[in-house]
């Protein structure tokens, strides 16, 4: 009696299925091969190697003596070669505490740390160069840092460099991401509620994973994850399929770099950091007050002013700067310094794909922050 079909063998039929397969397999590594090749000949960002940061090594820096690439967008639409000093921090100058020039120390996020910029071009560096054997200026920064990562560092460089003076560079993004509730990086400090109800300062210790080693040294990888941004776009594609929550999916509205929301908790609770920011500044900060000053970011243009002014960035710019002002700190709003540069209708402060300052907003913040006291202070008298 004939056998059904269905009981015929199936041994032909697996060979194929693994042929296929394996057809399939060789093709996709084939073209991940070429893809790695390719972009081992393009301007592929290298990142920036952050170190470590646990309870020995508590201060967030970079891997020293090593010079990157900045590059952004699928086209490499900005290019930027830099170094990371001895220290861990992008300059192109080391850093040394037996040098006697007088010191003024630079602490910010993105805008110090400035990446896409060349470092020559910098405000800090500017001034540097300008100034020769009459002072030093050091920078201390890192994309994604608040205001309480700023008191870290701060203290950091008041301790091992003495410095004659501080200014802290002030963005929008600067007062909710100093709560845990809105910022979870890994290697920051931030602040969180404790049971005795007080904002207290936490580290997040940070470890890279064997994922973000295996990207450091993959053209590939790393287009895939600074040019791509794929992980961002994989959390967006997870959440339009429900496979994780659509609370953030919907991109608000920003201003001055964060969501111009202007919520009463979100208010409420960045005040609270603020507070606690410049309780904390006074504490573990060897310098009087004369001798901190914060440059504070603003709309950069006549016609951004009003709704700048509305939003959350705006509200909270002018409370952290009469807060300052109130406990004898030296403010540098360098809202009137764009906008009066700005008037001449051709003038851009940042570049057409990334809202960072460009080479002529850093020649802004350097000017206002040559009329500075603080400026004057610590280099009029060499």
């Amino acid at each position: 009696m004939p056998r059904d079909s269905h009981d015929a063998p199936t041994g032909g039929s697996l060979k194929n299925f693994l042929f296929a397969f394996m057809a399939v397999g060789g093709s996709i590594f084939a073209f991940l091969l070429v893809a790695e090749v390719v972009l081992r000949f393009c301007p592929v960002a290298t990142g920036l190697w952050a170190l470590p940061v646990n309870a020995s090594q508590p201060v967030f820096r970079f891997t020293p003596n090593r010079d990157f690439l900045f590059s952004r967008d699928w086209n490499f639409s900005i290019v930027n070669r830099g170094h990371v000093n001895n220290d861990g921090f992008i300059n192109d100058a080391d850093y040394t505490a037996s040098d006697a020039r007088p010191l003024l120390v630079a602490v910010g996020d993105s805008y110090v740390e400035a990446a896409m910029v060349p470092n020559k071009e910098t405000f800090y560096r500017r001034h540097a160069d300008k100034l020769g054997e009459k002072g030093r200026v050091y920078s201390f920064g890192a994309s994604g840092a608040p205001l309480s990562q700023y008191l870290v560092w701060a203290q950091y460089a008041a301790q091992k460099y003495r410095p004659e003076g501080i200014v802290i560079v002030v963005v929008g993004n600067d007062f909710d991401e100093s709560l845990l509730a809105y910022n979870s990086r890994p290697g920051l400090h931030v602040y969180v509620r404790d049971a005795d109800g007080r904002l207290h300062l936490r580290r997040i210790d940070y470890a890279p994973s064997p994922f973000r080693f295996l990207v450091r040294h993959s053209a590939l990888g790393r287009y895939l994850v600074f040019h791509l941004n794929a992980p961002d776009l994989a959390k967006e594609a997870a959440a339009r399929f429900g496979l994780t929550s659509l609370a953030h999916a919907a991109l608000p509205e920003f201003v001055g770099n964060t969501a111009a929301d202007t919520s009463p908790q979100r208010v409420r609770d960045s005040q609270a950091a603020v507070a606690a920011f410049f309780d904390d500044l006074a504490a573990i900060v060897p310098l009087p007050a004369d001798r901190v000053a914060f440059l504070v970011d603003g709309a950069r243009y006549e016609s951004d002013i009003a709704l700048t002014e509305r939003s959350y960035f705006g509200l909270m710019r002018a409370h952290f700067m009469r807060e300052a002002s109130r406990r004898g700190y030296e403010v540098i709003d360098l809202q009137p310094w764009f906008v009066a540069r700005s008037r001449d209708g051709r003038t851009r402060f940042e570049y057409p794909t990334d809202g960072h300052w460009n080479s002529i907003g850093h020649e802004v913040v350097a000017d206002a922050l040559a009329s500075s006291q603080i400026y004057r202070k610590i280099f009029s008298a060499n």
